[in-house]
């Protein structure tokens, strides 16, 4: 049996270079290619003109080129655009477009699913089908550079559609030196909100990056009991030693943490919730993103009314607390936050997704 060629799509700026040195070429050449890849979006060798004629017959011969493919695209009235990605293996992930946030935001997945079974959010129901590879997140961030003609203009990315990036930790942290290279799309970490649901030892490895981006913390509750009933994969870890990684966790100058609260009614919403969470959180730097539930059929919670979200986020800022509610985008198309889902199995492409961004 042959080993199969190199993928273009999974290799980093250092690794492309030693691909390359093994073909005899000079080094300066990969960063030529990614700037056909990422800056341009091309897709075939033989179209990277300032490449001689035998190195690109050469590359054709010697690595291959996979592409997450769009299989379904879908607008919003509010502008939001939903994407489905076909895989090579036959299953989908889904990505968000986010204009207008003021920038413009990816909202991209890390994995076909998630492990994570957070009670309020579908796909956490759909359990983990499969790891992506670092070329097939980047390659979602690709695509929707070229499609929407932003690989000249700046954009945001959001790590929040299905998966939990500190699960896959290897190919997320790949990914992100990818679409940060200069010859390439060149994204600076102030760029990119990578959020989790809180795993500890990942949260440590990620603080010792050379490249850190934004951190969103998905908390959602201020007792151990109520978190661990609403997310059952954190039932090993205490919300008091999460929220010491967050303290320990290294942040630039005027940096903060912000930590995601999906608000359920009658669950953890009340008048106390909101004073455990001022003090769980007091002396960080920190901001509280509000996220009202996005109801959907299959979830065992209700939306809080506008006046109890609004109660909610005035009695934090009473406490000194930065607050933000998050504005759900895309709900006629199925894009709000926590909607995705594979229906009839992990090979069909039609979902119900996403995310939507954080504020600021």
């Amino acid at each position: 049996m042959f080993d199969a060629p190199p993928d273009l799509a999974e290799l980093d700026p250092d690794e492309l270079e030693q691909a390359l040195a093994r073909l005899g070429a000079a080094p300066f050449h990969g960063r030529q290619i990614y700037r056909w890849v990422y800056r341009r979006g091309l897709e075939r060798f033989d179209g990277m003109t300032d490449l001689s004629r035998p190195l690109r017959e050469t590359l054709g011969r010697t690595l291959s080129f996979s592409t997450p493919r769009i299989a379904a695209r879908e607008h919003s009235g509010d502008g939001t655009q939903k994407f489905v990605f076909g895989l090579a293996d036959g299953r989908s992930v889904e990505s968000v477009f986010i204009p207008d946030t003021p920038g413009m935001t990816f909202c991209v997945s890390t994995q076909v699913g998630c492990a994570m079974r957070c009670g309020f959010c579908l796909t956490g129901k759909m359990g983990l089908a499969r790891h992506l590879t670092a070329g097939e997140i980047a390659g979602q961030v690709r695509v929707l550079a070229r499609e929407l003609h932003l690989q000249h203009r700046r954009f945001n990315i959001v790590l929040m559609g299905m998966g939990e990036p500190l699960h896959n930790y290897e190919a997320t942290m790949k990914a992100l030196r990818m679409l940060a290279a200069p010859s390439g799309l060149a994204l600076t970490p102030r760029r990119v909100t990578l959020s989790t649901v809180g795993l500890v030892a990942g949260l440590e490895r990620l603080a010792g990056e050379p490249w850190i981006p934004n951190l969103a913390v998905s908390l959602h509750a201020t007792t151990d009991e109520a978190r661990h009933a609403l997310i059952p994969t954190s039932r090993t870890l205490r919300l008091a030693d999460l929220v010491t990684a967050c303290r320990r966790f290294p942040l630039k100058h005027r940096g903060r943490i912000t930590f995601e609260y999906v608000l359920l009614d009658g669950v953890n919403d009340t008048a106390a919730d909101a004073a455990r969470l001022g003090g769980l959180l007091r002396g960080l730097r920190a901001k509280v993103n509000l996220i009202p539930l996005n109801a959907a059929p299959g979830i065992p919670f209700a939306r809080p009314s506008d006046r109890q979200v609004d109660r909610f986020a005035r009695s934090l800022a009473a406490r000194g607390m930065t607050v933000s509610v998050r504005k759900s985008r895309g709900r006629d198309i199925r894009a709000a936050c926590g909607q995705l889902i594979l229906e009839g199995g992990p090979r069909r492409s039609h979902a119900q997704q996403a995310a939507a961004l954080l504020d600021g």
